[in-house]
């Protein structure tokens, strides 16, 4: 058998994470695993449709949809090279894209992945499975989160009850309960809204190790004013995206907390606020759904330190690590659960948890697209 390499770029847009994995090895084995910054220019367009969709043009979208095509095969073969993998090693690639619209609340539910496939196979000469998303919502499902499935693959244990963050632009949490089926949701924000902030105000990506949110003070009433949010007081399914957290919906909650003047407090307090609000938000939903479990964190907000100590007080005394002390690497997690779901794709299984999207039943996800032949 061969390897099955997992692509993704997340809703905070900072690099495309890739990683080449080996499934004979129980539970799996990531061989190789790396990620590839965004060229200025391609990640400039993108945020341009990302941020202003009101006034995307349909020329634009193609293109930034076959670059992106481009970038995702750049970083699989630059992965493959530096491990000495060959093509015909590689049983296929998993690719989430880049989600452009995350629409499950629209009159016409839709969610919207680029990065076109089609370009990535003709480039890699590998078969490629994508579009993971659309299926479950025709089934009736929000189309996420769909890593859910994976972790409990990865990560259940018949010793312990647990519960896996994973915060990337969003925040999911997936429970494992031994003797309990499978629940997952989105929580709300991760670092999506303290990388927006502090890139309007110090022109930086993301605050690293959460310094910048050290140099603020957390304003707890207005801490209290953004937990407010309808959105947290859902019950699951659900799901959430940058479409409602985002700088405008930040802005309108500053200006009725402040009164509509521009906010009194010093953009390190903001930053500091947001720092608290991710972390409220997820362990209100831990405490709610697994309050005994021991809590394992994945994806880019692993490296937040004042994010994680944020986290860790908030669920004393219950244990806070990192999914590294299960055996992978919080950064590559999720593109090694869409590894996984092309395997499951090309054999025939279902990828989706209807407990978990809501969808109608269990679905094979992902359309396939061969390489050409040779």
């Amino acid at each position: 058998m061969g390897f099955y390499v997992g692509l993704i770029s997340g809703t905070s847009m900072d690099a495309i994470d890739a990683v080449a994995v080996d499934f004979d090895v129980l539970p799996l084995k990531v061989v190789a695993a790396g990620a590839s910054a965004f060229e200025a220019p391609l990640k400039g367009r993108l945020a341009n449709l990302l941020d202003t969709p009101d006034h995307a043009a349909l020329d634009l979208i193609g293109e930034v949809d076959v670059e992106l095509g481009r970038a995702f095969a750049h970083a699989a073969l630059a992965l493959m090279r530096r491990a000495g993998i060959a093509a015909d090693d590689v049983e296929a690639i998993g690719c989430h894209g880049q989600t452009l619209r995350h629409g499950v609340d629209s009159q016409t539910p839709f969610t919207w992945q680029i990065g076109d496939p089609n370009t990535l196979a003709e480039l890699t000469g590998i078969t490629v499975v994508a579009d993971f998303r659309r299926r479950d919502v025709a089934a009736g499902g929000q189309g996420a989160p769909l890593v859910p499935v994976f972790h409990e693959i990865a990560f259940r244990c018949a010793e312990e009850d647990r519960l896996i963050v994973n915060i990337g632009g969003i925040a999911n949490i997936t429970v494992l309960r031994r003797g309990a089926p499978l629940q997952g949701f989105d929580t709300g924000p991760g670092n999506r809204l303290m990388d927006a902030w502090i890139a309007r105000h110090r022109h930086l990506d993301y605050d690293r190790d959460g310094e910048f949110a050290r140099q603020g003070r957390c304003d707890e009433a207005l801490l209290a004013h953004l937990l407010d949010e309808p959105y947290l007081r859902l019950a699951p399914p659900k799901s959430t995206g940058r479409e409602l957290f985002n700088l405008r919906w930040l802005d309108l909650r500053l200006a009725a907390h402040y009164g509509g003047a521009p906010a009194p407090r010093a953009a390190a307090d903001i930053q500091a606020t947001l720092r608290e609000f991710t972390a409220a938000t997820i362990a209100q939903a831990v405490r709610a759904a697994a309050p005994a479990a021991a809590v394992y964190v994945c994806g880019g907000g692993a490296h937040n330190g004042g994010l994680i100590a944020a986290l860790a007080r908030r669920l004393a005394p219950s244990k806070v690590a990192t999914t590294a002390a299960l055996g992978l690497d919080p950064d590559y997690v999720e593109a090694a659960a869409f590894a996984c779901f092309a395997r499951r794709t090309l054999a025939g299984l279902p990828s989706n948890a209807p407990a978990v999207t809501g969808a109608s039943g269990t679905r094979i996800l992902g359309a396939i697209y061969p390489p050409a032949r040779r």
